[in-house]
């Protein structure tokens, strides 16, 4: 325990605060209006931010400064500051934003409009819109950038495909047929694929980046809908709308090895840095699933809004 203290004590003036603290886990709650902040080192609400009319898809900037969520009813996407845990800013997007992503470079915010079919790509230089990518898929849910940020990827609700968008080109270079309602992606760290679960399909479609095609197909629960990346890349977690359970995939067999009991409409997730912990947004119970990411096993619930959508984690 001495050395411990004596290691943390030398340590302390190197690094910011926030990198030897627990990480905050945001929760956007669609009929609140708020952003729910949760420390993770003690799984309590700990603030609520004012975050529009119905906030919805949420990313971190990769500094952790800013949080941006998409105001579905007045199409913008709302600037908040971390520290201050109020809002700084809005970027007028297209109408009906949902999806919201960071590019793992630091330089793109993108939010995917459902009536405008498009993808719009904020500077996070500026803070300004600098330019929307039409999508051939209606109604784009999500939009993911792969590891490297050169390629987007975007689930077309009504044309059961994902839509990919070349960044540097700014343009839709191809478009890969899933199953029926396609909803929330995820990479792998090494970005050779891309998980994305179909809500009707009940389907997870594995897709080879390089080749642009289904490489697997994987029963899920009923309703898959969102999913999230262990850091290592080991797993896969799919929360399943109707079961109220989250599915755990195995990506070296690309196996369900565990199903864990959630709340009610289980949506989008997020995953501590360290991998140990998932944070589930239940949309019908108000509340969040913690998961023992490990072991595979649920820790608790805290309640935070009425309509949690999703959960991102500094």
């Amino acid at each position: 325990m001495q050395l411990r203290k004596l290691i943390l004590s030398a340590t302390v003036g190197l690094l910011p605060l926030a990198a030897i603290a627990a990480p905050f886990a945001y929760v956007p709650n669609e009929k609140s209006g708020t952003l729910s902040v949760i420390d993770t080192a003690t799984d309590q609400v700990v603030a609520e931010i004012a975050a529009g009319d119905k906030p919805r898809g949420l990313a971190m900037s990769k500094d952790g400064k800013t949080i941006y969520v998409s105001d579905q009813p007045n199409n913008d996407l709302v600037m908040i500051d971390v520290d201050k845990r109020e809002r700084v800013g809005i970027v007028e997007l297209g109408e009906s934003p949902e999806g919201v992503s960071s590019s793992p470079d630091g330089k793109w915010i993108i939010a995917a409009s459902e009536v405008s079919n498009s993808v719009n790509f904020i500077d996070v230089s500026t803070g300004k819109k600098a330019f929307a990518v039409k999508t051939r898929g209606e109604n784009p849910e999500h939009a993911v950038f792969s590891p490297d940020s050169r390629l987007v990827f975007v689930s077309a609700e009504e044309a059961d495909s994902v839509d990919v968008i070349d960044v540097k080109r700014r343009k839709q270079v191809a478009s890969i047929k899933v199953g029926d309602r396609p909803r929330g992606i995820a990479f792998t760290p090494d970005g050779k694929r891309a998980y994305v679960a179909a809500e009707i399909a009940s389907t997870v479609y594995v897709i080879d980046v390089a080749k642009r095609k289904v490489i697997k197909q994987i029963k899920a629960g009923t309703f898959s809908n969102g999913v999230t990346v262990a850091p290592d890349g080991s797993r896969v977690f799919i929360s399943n709308g109707k079961d109220a359970s989250v599915s755990a995939i195995d990506t070296g067999t690309n196996e369900v090895i565990a199903t864990i009991p959630v709340g009610k409409r289980p949506w989008n997730m997020a995953i501590t840095p360290d991998g140990k912990k998932l944070y589930v947004a239940n949309g019908r119970s108000n509340s969040i699933t913690v998961i023992d990411a490990v072991e595979l096993k649920p820790l608790g619930e805290i309640q935070v809004g009425e309509l949690p959508w999703g959960v991102v984690i500094r």
